[in-house]
């Protein structure tokens, strides 16, 4: 063989390696630590502790035990404070938590897509309470603003006031509290076992807007939408998010 054609089929191997379906490009997923029995994976890599430029790839693994990439390469943003460890961060610093957590349900402001996880689509009404003076609805969907309520609506997220990120958004199962249940007392949902309050509410993969988010990860509009066609709650999926130096430790 020439040293031209070897460098061609060289190029060839490397090339088919990065793309999607094919089991060389998704060997991240062995390497990461907590990612249990998903059998998808999203992953999120932040060019540093400080950035706010990410990229998303996400993998799916197959019958035959191999992970294989789904989508290749996305550009994503995340907060505008860098990151930190899930454990240590702090509410309103901006940062993104870095670790390994549950893809549990979805929510947007249009119209579900047709994806396979629970979806509610949000109106006027709809509020994530991220008031840390109140434990048992911290880091709770509301879907109604009772007058009895508990939590403040300053210290919540008006979700149909960002018709843009939230045009479709996944919960992250990051700070998430515990039997949750509806009171039909104050018109609210609480939950027997709360949230840390320390660490931050309202963690979502979302559609970006114009910059950096408060803490989540964002993608364009319709990668979200091709991710949510694709995320299906029988396989277990996960979000792998951290700087790209601390990946395998997320």
């Amino acid at each position: 063989m020439t040293v031209r054609r070897l460098a061609a089929a060289i190029g060839f191997v490397l090339v088919a390696a990065l793309l999607p379906g094919t089991p060389a490009a998704a060997a991240l997923p062995d390497k990461l630590a907590h990612v249990g029995n998903a059998r998808q994976v999203i992953v999120v890599s932040g060019n540093s502790w400080g950035s706010t430029y990410a990229t998303l790839r996400a993998y799916q693994r197959g019958s035959d035990g191999e992970w294989r990439l789904k989508f290749g390469a996305m550009k994503a943003r995340s907060g505008y404070g860098g990151w930190a460890w899930a454990s240590q961060r702090v509410q309103d610093t901006g940062q993104t938590p870095a670790g390994t957590f549950r893809i549990t349900e979805a929510f947007g402001v249009r119209a579900d897509p047709g994806t396979s996880l629970p979806y509610r689509k949000v109106d006027k009404n709809d509020y994530w309470s991220g008031d840390n003076k109140d434990a048992k609805t911290y880091n709770v969907f509301q879907p109604y603003a009772s007058a009895k309520r508990t939590w403040r609506k300053s210290q919540a997220e008006r979700l149909a006031a960002y018709p843009t990120q939230y045009a479709h958004a996944a919960v992250i199962d990051f700070n998430r509290p515990a039997g949750v249940r509806w009171d039909a007392t104050r018109r609210q949902n609480v939950t027997s076992t709360p949230a840390n309050t320390r660490l931050g509410s309202a963690i979502f993969l979302h559609a970006s807007g114009k910059g950096s988010t408060a803490g989540c990860v964002s993608v364009s509009r319709a990668n979200m939408v091709r991710l949510l066609k694709w995320l299906n709650p029988a396989k277990k999926p996960r979000i792998v998010m951290a700087p790209a130096s601390a990946l395998t430790r997320a």
